[in-house]
C-alpha cells in the first residue's frame, strides 16, 4: 500500500489537503505527503522569504509560489459562494496585495527575561515572536520597532506606567502593551495601549522618541482612552481626494492597494446611481469615492470619532454626504428608508449585519454592493438577498492579508 499522497487543495486555516482527507500544515499544492508526515516539496512550493516563517502567527501561507496563493484566494470566495448556492455570475481574478505594503499593524510588547520583545503571537500559542523581520509591514513601520524596543526599555527601568505585579530586586518591572501602528498622510501614528508615562523623565524620554522618529502622533492609553503625547499638526488620512481626520484607534484598510481595488469596484458598479446608502461608513472610505456631481451619499456609522472625521471632512470639501450617528446594529436602517436610496453599499465587521441586511433585502433598493471581510458571514448574508430577490452579478476577491487565510471581497447585487 503507498502512503505517499498528493496535497491537492489548501484548506480555510491553511493547512495542505490529500484526496483522503489527510492535512499537513505548511504544504502546497503538488507537494507529496508520506506516511510519516513528511513532505516532499512539490512545483509550486517555495522558499519563505521571512525567517519567522513557522514560529510567528501573522502568516500562514508564505510557502505557496504566487499561483497557489492567487487560487486560494480566490478558492476562499468562490466555495463560500458555492456553500449557499448563491448562482454567482462572475468570479473576476483575485486582488493580491504586495509585499511590504501593509499599512496598520497591530504588535504585542512583553518584557520576557529582562527584555522587551515586540513582535505577533506565535501560532497557536500566547508565546510572542521577538520580530528581526517582517515582509508584509510597510517599511516604514518595521523601522520603528528597534527604537520604540529601546523606548520601553527606558521606560521600564524608570517604573514608568507599570500595570501589574511589583518588580524583583534586580528585575525590570513587568510590562505588557499592545502596539498600533497606522501610516497617516503625515507619517505614523503611534498607539501604545496598556502604559501610561508617569513622570517628568517619561514624557520627556516619549517627547524625544516622537520628535527623532518624526511620528505623526503618539498616543497612550493606560485605560482611560487615548491620550495624545504628540501631534505636532492633525492626523490625516486621504480618502478618495479629501484629506479626513484620523482618529486614533480608528478602523483604515489594511493596504492602499486593497482599499483602491474595493473602491474601484464599488465606483464602478454604483457609476450614475444619484442617491446611495453608505452603511457601517466608518471614516469614508466609499462613501468619498461615490460622492459629486450627480450623486449624494448618506453616511451611517456607529462609531462616534469616525462618524464626527467623517462629517468634517463632508463639510470642509463640500461635497454631498450626509452623516448619521447611527448604530446599524441596533437601530438598522428599515425598508421605508432604504427605499428612498438607488443603491446600497454596506462594508459591516466580521459577523456580519443579519438585521441590516434582511431590512435591504424587504425594500425596494435596485443595487446592492457587499463589502466583506468574512466570507462565510458574508454567504448568508448573501443569501438572504438572494431570497429577497437579488441576484449575484460579480464577485472580486481581494488578498490584502499577504500570506493569511484571512480573505476579503466585494460582492455586487441587482434586484
Amino acid at each position: 500500500m503507498n502512503d505517499t499522497e498528493e496535497i491537492l487543495r489548501i484548506a480555510a486555516k491553511g493547512d495542505g489537503v490529500t484526496a483522503s482527507g489527510r492535512f499537513a500544515w505548511g504544504a502546497a499544492p503538488g507537494d507529496l505527503l508520506h506516511a510519516d508526515g513528511t513532505l516532499k516539496w512539490g512545483p509550486h512550493h517555495v522558499e519563505p522569504p521571512c525567517r519567522h516563517f513557522g514560529h510567528c502567527g501573522g502568516c500562514q501561507l508564505q510557502q505557496l509560489d504566487e499561483e497557489s496563493l492567487i487560487a486560494f484566494v480566490e478558492a476562499r470566495v468562490a466555495n463560500a459562494s458555492a456553500s449557499q448556492e448563491l448562482g454567482t455570475e462572475k468570479i473576476a481574478p483575485p486582488h493580491l496585495s504586495p509585499p511590504l505594503s501593509r499599512r496598520r499593524v497591530s504588535l504585542r510588547a512583553e518584557s520576557s527575561g529582562g527584555r522587551i520583545v515586540i513582535g505577533f503571537r506565535e501560532a497557536r500559542s500566547h508565546r510572542l515572536v521577538e520580530l528581526a523581520e517582517c515582509h508584509v509591514m510597510a517599511p516604514e513601520l518595521a523601522a520603528l520597532l528597534g527604537p520604540l524596543r529601546k523606548l520601553l526599555i527606558a521606560m521600564g527601568k524608570g517604573d514608568a506606567g507599570r500595570k501589574g505585579g511589583k518588580p524583583g530586586r534586580h528585575s525590570q518591572p513587568r510590562m505588557a502593551a499592545d502596539i498600533e501602528m497606522t501610516l497617516a498622510e503625515q507619517g505614523v501614528d503611534l498607539g501604545i495601549k496598556g502604559l501610561t508615562a508617569e513622570g517628568l523623565a517619561a514624557t520627556e524620554a516619549m517627547l524625544d522618541f516622537a520628535r527623532e522618529q518624526g511620528l505623526a502622533r503618539l498616543t497612550m492609553d493606560g485605560g482611560y482612552g487615548h491620550e495624545v503625547v504628540w501631534e505636532p499638526e492633525p492626523v490625516t488620512v486621504q480618502l478618495g481626494q479629501v484629506s479626513v481626520p484620523f482618529p486614533p484607534g480608528a478602523f483604515l484598510q489594511a493596504t492602499l492597494d486593497g482599499e483602491r481595488a474595493l473602491v474601484a469596484a464599488v465606483s464602478e458598479w454604483l457609476e450614475g446611481a444619484p442617491t446611495v446608502a453608505d452603511l457601517f461608513s466608518g471614516l469614508g472610505t466609499f462613501a468619498f469615492a461615490l460622492a459629486g456631481p450627480g450623486t449624494r451619499v448618506f453616511a451611517a456609522e456607529a462609531a462616534r470619532d469616525a462618524h464626527l472625521a467623517c462629517k468634517a471632512a463632508a463639510d470642509r470639501a463640500q461635497l454631498p454626504v450626509f452623516c448619521a450617528h447611527r448604530d446599524l446594529f441596533r437601530n438598522p436602517l428599515q425598508p421605508d428608508e432604504l427605499s428612498k436610496f438607488a443603491a446600497v453599499v454596506l462594508d459591516p465587521p466580521r459577523a456580519g449585519a443579519r438585521e441590516q441586511v434582511d431590512c435591504i433585502a424587504r425594500s425596494d433598493v435596485e443595487k446592492v454592493v457587499y463589502i466583506s471581510c468574512n466570507p462565510s458571514s458574508w454567504s448568508r448574508d448573501a443569501a438572504r438577498l438572494i431570497e429577497g430577490g437579488f441576484r449575484l452579478v460579480e464577485l472580486r476577491p481581494v488578498g490584502q492579508f499577504r500570506w493569511s487565510t484571512h480573505v476579503e471581497l466585494a460582492s455586487f447585487f441587482v434586484r
